[in-house]
């Protein structure tokens, strides 16, 4: 596959996954009811699924990245460097050593670079309705990429926030979740280290059908005094479509010495999410 192909499928498939739901416009309301009576045991699991949390400022890494949309499928090699709080950013190289595009998430806003075709897309977070309308911020995102339990439309995680989820210990995993409106949060942790194996979201439309988003990790490492998993296998599902992602880390540090914004040059042509799905489509 072309370098300029192999580019527009990871970049037009990260666009599709952000921007599907966009004929949804009406905003979700949270009517969950009161939030669930927990017992002792179950507070104190969700206190240590909690603790498990990284401490570290920024996570780097090597990172062997691809995408997997019906027949199609691409792997590039990169770089993901994270900010807490801050930034979440991917930089993807074509044949090992070419920077062909980069994927950056802020607090305000999803910057998406196609530097072989010069062209880059830059959106609210507003303006994608999946997230809007899931509750799903920047906050959300990095909690899915650091391995996090997060509340839906909240930026950090409290003691007090845990009332509002639903522990069910069994066996040797538990299930944790959360449930808003039309919409399902589930956390798969295992009960021996309280660690989060996996995160899912469901949307449910009886008219429009299901989108959801599935994120399991495996290969957990040692790192900063916690585990980290260094491998990401991400599904989004639609009522007709599905794309696959997949992650694999590889030496892993807390490197700060980078630029934490990409300035986007001038010669660089911008596009919309409608524009970048029509050439997903025509793909």
């Amino acid at each position: 596959m072309k370098a300029t192909s192999m580019m527009k499928l990871a970049g037009l498939a990260v666009a599709f996954a952000l921007a599907s739901c966009g004929t949804q416009k009406k905003a979700v309301k949270d009517n969950a009811s009161k939030a669930p009576v927990a017992t002792a045991q179950q507070q104190e699991f969700l206190q240590k699924v909690t603790d498990n949390a990284q401490y570290a400022k920024f996570i780097t890494s090597k990172v062997k990245f691809s995408v997997e949309v019906g027949n199609q499928h691409l792997t590039l090699t990169g770089n993901l460097k994270m900010k807490r709080d801050d930034v979440i950013r991917l930089q993807l190289t074509a044949f090992g050593f070419v920077e062909a595009g980069r994927l950056e998430f802020t607090k305000d806003y999803v910057l998406i670079m196609d530097r072989i075709n010069k062209q880059y897309l830059k959106a609210n977070y507003n303006q994608l309705d999946f997230m809007r309308n899931s509750g799903l911020n920047f906050y959300s995102l990095q909690a899915l990429f650091w391995n996090e339990l997060f509340q839906p439309g909240n930026t950090a995680m409290t003691d007090e926030m845990l009332k509002n989820f639903t522990t069910d210990l069994y066996g040797d995993d538990a299930v944790i979740s959360f449930a808003k409106d039309k919409l399902s949060y589930r956390w798969l942790a295992d009960k021996a280290g309280a660690q989060v194996k996996m995160a899912n979201i469901v949307y449910e439309d009886r008219i429009r059908g299901n989108y959801s988003l599935n994120w399991d990790y495996s290969n957990f490492k040692q790192t900063s005094k916690r585990l980290f998993p260094y491998t990401h296998a991400i599904t989004f599902r639609t009522p007709d479509k599905e794309v696959k992602f997949g992650m694999t880390l590889n030496y892993l540090s807390n490197d700060d010495n980078w630029e934490t914004r990409t300035e986007v040059s001038a010669k660089y042509r911008e596009v919309t999410v409608d524009q970048i799905l029509r050439r997903f489509m025509a793909l």
